[in-house]
Parts: structure tokens; C-alpha cells; sequence
């Protein structure tokens, strides 16, 4: 299995960032097999969705609605409303598995591979990428 760590800076507000480039190039050598995306952090996870067309605004709003920030958490360290986001990988986990063919991550038309991060607290995530041979 091969695998690799890349920065990722997501800035100091909740955001939806396309990673599909930076997993692309990843798998570009590679023939078939699977590639695995790893977020290693507690407030952060993955979505495979269409980007551009508002959906990344969309699933922000609606991660508002299900987990406002408000002060209504029990883990309660850093800024107003932190403990939301701990509550966050529940829901949008901080994996997923896609598969690659002749070295193309095999996603769907408008399929984009995104970190979504709603902690301001932490302005850069690690990601990694693995890659395992068919």
C-alpha cells in the first residue's frame, strides 16, 4: 500500500474544500485498485458531492441547522459553539474508499471529493491519501 500526507488550509470558518485534484494526482500512476481518503482529526470530515453550484453552501447551512453553533454543548473548550463540531465526523465521517481504474478515481459526473471543516479553531488539516493495488 502506498500512502502520502497533504496539508490541507481550510482558514478560520466553516468550509467545504475540494480535494478531488490533490487525490487525483495521488492515484494518477497507479492502475486499478482502491483509494482510501483519511482525515486524522476529531472535528472534521469527508463528502463526495457537486461543488460550485451552491451544494457546498447547502451542506454548510444545513450542518447549521442539525448542529448549530451555540453554546449548548457539553464539550465546550475553544470558541462559542466548538463542541458541535466533535459532534460533526458523526455525520459526515472522516473516511471514504473510492475506486481507480487505469489510475482515474472512478467518481460520478458531478462527484467531487470534499474536507468539510467546520472549526475555525484549527486552520489546517492533514490528510491522507492510501492507495491499495487490485
Amino acid at each position: 500500500m502506498r500512502s502520502e500526507t497533504i496539508t490541507v488550509r481550510t482558514g478560520g470558518s466553516p468550509v467545504v474544500r475540494d480535494i478531488t485534484a490533490e487525490a487525483a494526482d495521488f492515484v494518477k500512476s497507479e492502475g486499478d485498485g482502491l483509494l482510501h481518503v483519511f482525515v486524522p482529526h476529531a472535528t472534521a470530515g469527508l463528502a463526495i458531492i457537486e461543488t460550485g453550484a451552491g451544494s457546498d453552501e447547502d451542506l454548510l447551512a444545513a450542518i447549521d441547522e442539525l448542529l448549530p453553533a451555540q453554546d449548548k454543548w457539553r464539550h465546550r473548550h475553544g470558541s462559542r459553539g466548538h463542541g458541535r463540531d466533535h459532534v460533526l465526523p458523526a455525520w459526515l465521517p472522516p473516511y471514504a474508499s473510492l475506486p481507480v481504474l487505469q489510475g482515474r478515481i472512478a467518481l460520478g459526473t458531478w462527484q467531487s471529493i470534499c474536507l468539510v471543516d467546520t472549526n475555525g479553531d484549527n486552520p489546517t488539516r492533514q490528510v491522507r491519501f492510501s492507495f491499495l493495488q487490485g
